[in-house]
C-alpha cells in the first residue's frame, strides 16, 4: 500500500475515539516525526551515494575495457577494418542517446508527426478523449473522498437519515464512475492501437519500397534485425508512450487539483508547494540514478533479436540441419545467444532492485512522512482559528478529508515519480525505432554503411593495382588510388536492348569482380552465361535487378517489368494456386488485362501441372503452403508458368531448370523461345547451348568476354 501507516490512519475507527495523532495527551508524540524523518532521510542518501559510487566505477571498468579492446583491434592485423571502431562507436552513440535530455525530446518530436497526423484524426480525438475523462476521473475521486468522509461522519454521529442520504449518493454515482473508469482504460488502450498502426503501416511502407528491406540485409549492415524492430519493437514502444500519456498527465492533474483543494483545506498553498518542492527535487534524484536503465533496454532488444535469428534460422534450415546431424552445434549456438541474453537479462534485474530500493523510499514512504507532516501542522496548531471551538467528529471529519486528499496527492506524486523509471525505458525504445527510420531514410537516398573487411584476395584490389598489396574499407583505399563510389554509373532505360558498357561489377563490400563489362544484349539474342562460382554471374543480374548500386560505366536496359528472373529456388507466395502464377499480380490486375482463369490452366498445362488443379476441389482457389506441398521440380515448372504468363522481353533463367529433366527443360525453352522471350540463362548443361546464340563467359580473375556461341568450344556437364 503506498500510502503505508498514513492511509490507515485516516480510515478511523467506528466507535467514536479520535486517532492516536488528535489526542491532546499524546500530541507530544509528534516532536518524534522530525527525527523519523531525518533518520529515514539518512538512509536513503547513504543508499544513495553507494549506488551511485558503484555507477561510476563500473563505467570507468567499462572506459578501460574499451580502451583496451580498441588498442588490441589496433595491433591485430587480422582484424577487419573499422569493425572494432565502428562498434565502439556506436555502442558511445547508443549510451549518449538513450537518457532522458535533447537527443530523446528530438526523437520524440520526429515521430509524433506520424503517430498523431493532423488535429483532426483519430488518434488526436482518442488523446482529448483520455484527456476528457482524466479529468472527469480526478472530479469523481475528489467527490468520492467528500462523499465517502460525509458516511463515515454520519456512521460516528449515528446519524441514519444523513447515511441513508451519503449512501444512496454513492450508489447512484457508482454506474456513471465504472463507466468512466473503463472508457479510460478503452481509450489509452485505443491510443496504443493506434500509434501501433501508424507507426508500422509507415515504416513497412517504406521497408517495401525501391527494394529498402534488401538494401537493409544485403549493403548494410546497421540493423541487423528487422524483424525484431518493425514486430515487438514498435508494440513495446507504442503501449509505453500510451501508458506514460496516462501515467504522467493524471499525476499531474491529480496534484493540480488536489493541490487547489487542499489549499482550500488546510488554509493556504504551503501544503501542496511542500509536496511539489519534494517532487523536483525526488525526480532529479530518480532521474539521475536511472539513466543506464535506457541502454540497458537498447542491448535487451538487441539481444532478443539476436536470440530470435538464432531459432528462426533453425526453422528455415531444419533439413539442412537435419541431414548434417547439426543438432549439437546448433544447440550451441542457440545456447550461447540465450546465455548472453539471460546474464544481460539478470544484469538489468539487479539494477532494478538496487534502483527500486531508493525508489521505494523516495516515491511511497518518505512521500507519507512529508503528509504526515502537512496534514498534522494545522491540527497540532493550538492556535488554528480554523479549528478553535470544532467538535471532536467536527475535527475528525476535517482531518478525513485533508488526509485523504494529501494521500491522493501524495500518491500522485509517487506515480509521477515512478513514471520516470517508463521515460527511461521509452527512450530506449525511442532510440531503436529512430535508429530504423533513420537507416530507412538513408537507403532511400541511396546512403550506405558497411563494414569492410581488410583481404588479400584479388578481388579486393583496384583495377590498377597489380602488386598483390591489400585493400581496405572507407578512406583506407590508398592515397593515389580513386575510391568505387556506389551510385557513382549511369543507369538509362531503352527499350529492347541491355546494354553494359564499362562497367565494373562491385559487391557492397566493394570487391572488384569484374574489373570492365560491355557488352549489348538485343531482342532475340539469347544469351548463355557461365563461369566458376564468385565470378559476378548473380552480381551482374542483380545490378540489371537495381539491387546493387553502379559504381562505374553506363547500363541501358528496358523497364522493370520487362525483365523478369527467375531463380533456381522460386519464392511461392501465400495464397490460392492462382496466386502462385500470378505473383506478383493479384486477381484484379489479372482481370484487367483481359485474361481467365481458362488462361490459367492453359499455362499449367504447358509446364504439365494441370494435376494440381484437377487434385484439388477448390481448383486454383486452393490455398495450401506450396514451398513444402510441391517437389524441386514442381516448383521450378510453377516458376516458368508465372514467366509465361508475364511474357517479359527478357527473362534472366539462374539455374531455373536444374530439378527438371532433360526433356521437360527443352520443351520449356522452346515455350520460350516460341513467346519471343530473350533468355539470359545461367547454366553448365550441354543441352542448352541450341537454344542460345552468344555466351558471356566470365574468367573468375576480373575478366569476362561477350562472343557468338559458335566461335566458344562446347563444355559443360
Amino acid at each position: 500500500d503506498s500510502g503505508g501507516e498514513f492511509g490507515r490512519v485516516t480510515r478511523g475507527r467506528a466507535g467514536g475515539r479520535p486517532p492516536r495523532g488528535l489526542e491532546p495527551a499524546r500530541c507530544s508524540r509528534a516532536g518524534m516525526a522530525p527525527r523519523n524523518k531525518r533518520r529515514a532521510l539518512a538512509v536513503a542518501m547513504a543508499i544513495g551515494c553507494a549506488i551511485a559510487a558503484y555507477r561510476r566505477k563500473k563505467a570507468q571498468d567499462r572506459s578501460l575495457r574499451d580502451a583496451a579492446s580498441a588498442a588490441a583491434a589496433q595491433r591485430s592485423p587480422g582484424t577487419p577494418v573499422g569493425l572494432k571502431k565502428q562498434s565502439t562507436t556506436s555502442e558511445s552513440a547508443r549510451r549518449k542517446g538513450t537518457g532522458i535530455d535533447r537527443v530523446f525530446l528530438q526523437r520524440i518530436a520526429k515521430l509524433l508527426p506520424i503517430l498523431v497526423p493532423g488535429p483532426f484524426c483519430k488518434e488526436a480525438f482518442y488523446l482529448a478523449l483520455v484527456a476528457g475523462l482524466m479529468i472527469i476521473r480526478t472530479l469523481c475521486d475528489v467527490w468520492q473522498i467528500r462523499n465517502g468522509t460525509s458516511i463515515e461522519s454520519s456512521i460516528i454521529t449515528r446519524d441514519a437519515k444523513g447515511f441513508r442520504k451519503y449512501i444512496i449518493r454513492f450508489a447512484a454515482a457508482m454506474l456513471p464512475i465504472a463507466l468512466v473508469n473503463n472508457m479510460l482504460r478503452y481509450g489509452l488502450n485505443e491510443i496504443a492501437l493506434c500509434f501501433r498502426a501508424r507507426l508500422s503501416r509507415h515504416l513497412y511502407k517504406e521497408y517495401l519500397k525501391d527494394f529498402t528491406y534488401y538494401k537493409l540485409s544485403n549493403l548494410d549492415n546497421r540493423i541487423s534485425d528487422p524483424d525484431q524492430l518493425l514486430t515487438q519493437d514498435i508494440d513495446k514502444f507504442s503501449n509505453c508512450l500510451a501508458d506514460l500519456y496516462s501515467n504522467v498527465s493524471k499525476p499531474v492533474l491529480d496534484i493540480s487539483i488536489y493541490a487547489y483543494k487542499l489549499a482550500e483545506n488546510v488554509g493556504g498553498l504551503w501544503a501542496p508547494g511542500a509536496m511539489l518542492a519534494y517532487l523536483a527535487a525526488s525526480g532529479v534524484l530518480l532521474t539521475h540514478l536511472r539513466r543506464p536503465l535506457g541502454q540497458y533496454t537498447v542491448k535487451e532488444q538487441r539481444l532478443e533479436g539476436h536470440f530470435r535469428q538464432v531459432t528462426q534460422r533453425i526453422i528455415t534450415n531444419s533439413e539442412e540441419v537435419a541431414f548434417y546431424r547439426g543438432d549439437a552445434r546448433e544447440a550451441y549456438w542457440v545456447e550461447r545467444s540465450f546465455r548472453n541474453l539471460e546474464r544481460h537479462v539478470r544484469r538489468v534485474m539487479q539494477f532494478r532492485f538496487s534502483v527500486g530500493m531508493i525508489d521505494t523510499v523516495v516515491a511511497k514512504y518518505l512521500a507519507t512522512i512529508v503528509g504526515y507532516h502537512i496534514v498534522s501542522r494545522p491540527l497540532l496548531d493550538m492556535t488554528n482559528p480554523r479549528l478553535i471551538g470544532m467538535s471532536a467528529p467536527q475535527m475528525q471529519e476535517e482531518y478525513y478529508r485533508s488526509g485523504r486528499m494529501m494521500l491522493q496527492m501524495a500518491q500522485a506524486v509517487g506515480r509521477l515519480v515512478l513514471a520516470g523509471r517508463e521515460l527511461t525505458r521509452l527512450a530506449g525504445f525511442t532510440a531503436r525505432v529512430d535508429d530504423l527510420t533513420k537507416v530507412l531514410s538513408d537507403l532511400q537516398a541511396n546512403k550506405y554503411q558497411r563494414t569492410l573487411i581488410k583481404s588479400n584476395s584479388r578481388r579486393n584490389l583496384r583495377r590498377s593495382d597489380r602488386n598483390g598489396s591489400s585493400s581496405t574499407s572507407g578512406d583506407e583505399w590508398g592515397d593515389n588510388e580513386p575510391v568505387l563510389l556506389p551510385g557513382a554509373g549511369v543507369v538509362r532505360e531503352e527499350d529492347g536492348v541491355i546494354r553494359f558498357e564499362k562497367v565494373p561489377i562491385v559487391t557492397p563490400n566493394r570487391e572488384v569482380l569484374v574489373d570492365s563489362l560491355s557488352m549489348e544484349v538485343k531482342r532475340g539474342m539469347n544469351t548463355l552465361i557461365c563461369g566458376p562460382n564468385g565470378c559476378g554471374k548473380s552480381s551482374l543480374f542483380r545490378i540489371l535487378g537495381d539491387l546493387w548500386p553502379v559504381f562505374g560505366g553506363t547500363v541501358s536496359k528496358p523497364q522493370a517489368s520487362k525483365i523478369f528472373y527467375v531463380p533456381q529456388k522460386p519464392y511461392l507466395c501465400l495464397g490460392t494456386l492462382r496466386d502462385q502464377v500470378l505473383y506478383p499480380h493479384d486477381s484484379e490486375e489479372m482481370r484487367a488485362s483481359g485474361r481467365r482463369d481458362e488462361d490459367i490452366l492453359h499455362l499449367l498445362a504447358k509446364v504439365n501441372l494441370e494435376y494440381l488443379e484437377q487434385q484439388r476441389e477448390a481448383g486454383l482457389e486452393a490455398e495450401e503452403d506450396w514451398a513444402d506441398v510441391l517437389s524441386g521440380g514442381e516448383k521450378q515448372k510453377l516458376a516458368m508458368a508465372r514467366l509465361f504468363y508475364h511474357r517479359p522481353q527478357f527473362a534472366i533463367l539462374d539455374e531455373c531448370t536444374s530439378a527438371v529433366s532433360v526433356d521437360a527443360e527443352g520443351s520449356l525453352y522452346e515455350e520460350c523461345k516460341a513467346q519471343g522471350i530473350t533468355l539470359l540463362s545461367v547454366s553448365h548443361r550441354k543441352s542448352l547451348w541450341q537454344y542460345h546464340e552468344y555466351v558471356l563467359r566470365f574468367d573468375g580473375e576480373g575478366g569476362a568476354k561477350f562472343l557468338p556461341i559458335a566461335q566458344v568450344p562446347e563444355f559443360g556437364s
